[in-house]
């Protein structure tokens, strides 16, 4: 059960879970992990509250209470702001003992606290930001890039579209760090698969709610193919919109760069159907991430956890293996020495399957092509994909000799 702190009920600040409450522990005995997320904003439903369940049931499934080792979750609200992250991740780790910060679900945001955890030497396992930068020029000896990137979206979506004749595009994106780098990504992939890229329009992130005049843009560009350069509701928003401008109907394919089951959802499948999108989780794509799914879903029975759910719960089930085997004390002292044990540990858990950190810490597992089927096709709620395709562990990612990490010596 959570609790919360009265800063939390204030402002959704911090909340705290503990895996028990042992008596007479020091405080410094204590293994502290805080979930920088969107409880408030577009991402809510992707990140928040989700999120939140995911890193708990990480800590309930690893029962290292029972082993002696207390550990505690705590939430933050980073409102999209990176000033915000900031601020709230120094007081974090300065007054109360947080050793690892997850999900960073804004590539922004994810970029400023790299800085703060290499100089507080503690970690950011970055569940839920999506810019290649993160493991590119901006990689960090104190940061892993977990779940997915924009490179692997563009990888797997881009290039595959082109080969299936969508050999035009046009782009709308987010103009922010994230939805510049999905597009850069796509773009690659897009021209070095034979494809043109027509144009871009660029909408205000966050605060756009209606894209009449950006969908008119893409239009009027006559492209095969529109690339959503965006995410969670401002996709929900838009694919709505298309459907009602009737842009498919005039021969036009959306292309959903990043979505994820709760955007499906909000769209409805009606809207949905017949597009293309890459995810590295699936809740119903085999027995273990159905397992998974359901433990995590018992929290929030309303949400359906997805492939950034998932990735927080991997982050914090290796992490605290390897703090098992370091000790909470070197743990608490040294964020680079869990994270040592972490790279030379292969992962493996119930939302990706087997993995491994390579040397510029980008955390790598599967991907998967999936087309949204029809609402003749659906079972039921939540049921939305079935797969094309399987993209192997080492081809899904950015080639690590591509990345320019400043990390990896020539």
């Amino acid at each position: 059960m959570s609790l919360f702190t009265r800063r939390a009920a204030m402002g959704g600040a911090a909340g705290v879970f503990a895996t028990s409450a042992t008596p007479g522990r020091a405080q410094n005995q204590v293994i502290k992990i805080g979930v920088l997320a969107d409880f408030s904003g577009p991402y809510r439903s992707t990140s928040g509250p989700t999120s939140l369940a995911a890193a708990q049931q990480a800590v309930e499934d690893m029962g290292l209470a029972a082993r002696g080792i207390r550990v505690e979750v705590l939430q933050g609200d980073h409102q999209n702001r990176p000033d915000a992250a900031l601020a709230l991740a120094r007081r974090w780790i300065d007054q109360d003992g947080v050793d690892m910060i997850c999900e960073t679900n804004n590539s922004a945001v994810a970029l400023a606290v790299a800085n703060l955890v290499k100089e507080k030497d503690k970690l950011q396992l970055s569940s839920g930001a999506a810019s290649s930068a993160l493991t590119g020029a901006q990689c960090s000896t104190h940061t892993v890039h977990w779940t997915y990137d924009t490179w692997m979206f563009a990888n797997v979506v881009g290039g595959a579209t082109v080969r299936a004749g969508g050999d035009s595009w046009y782009f709308l994106t987010a103009d922010y760090a994230f939805g510049h780098q999905l597009e850069r990504d796509t773009s690659s992939f897009v021209q070095r698969a034979g494809g043109r890229v027509l144009g871009t329009a660029r909408f205000p992130f966050p605060g756009t709610s209606d894209f009449s005049s950006f969908l008119l843009q893409a239009q009027a560009s006559r492209a095969k193919v529109v690339g959503l350069g965006m995410a969670a509701a401002d996709t929900v928003t838009c694919v709505k919109q298309a459907h009602e401008f009737g842009l498919t109907r005039r021969g036009q394919k959306l292309a959903g760069m990043i979505m994820f089951v709760q955007d499906v959802r909000g769209i409805g499948l009606e809207a949905a159907q017949g597009m293309l999108l890459s995810e590295v989780f699936y809740h119903d794509l085999n027995d273990r991430t159905r397992g998974l799914a359901q433990r995590i879903f018992r929290r929030t029975p309303d949400n359906m956890p997805s492939q950034e759910h998932a990735g927080t719960y991997s982050c914090v089930v290796h992490y605290l293996k390897a703090v098992e085997q370091v000790g909470v004390a070197q743990a608490k002292s040294s964020g680079m020495a869990v994270l040592e044990v972490m790279k030379r540990m292969p992962t493996d858990d119930d939302a990706f399957g087997p993995g491994r950190i390579r040397e510029d810490n980008r955390k790598i597992h599967p991907a998967y092509l999936f087309e949204v089927k029809s609402p003749a096709e659906s079972r039921g709620p939540w049921d939305f994909y079935k797969l094309v395709s399987t993209v192997g562990t080492e081809e899904a990612f950015r080639p690590i000799a591509e990345g320019g990490c400043p990390l990896i010596r020539a």
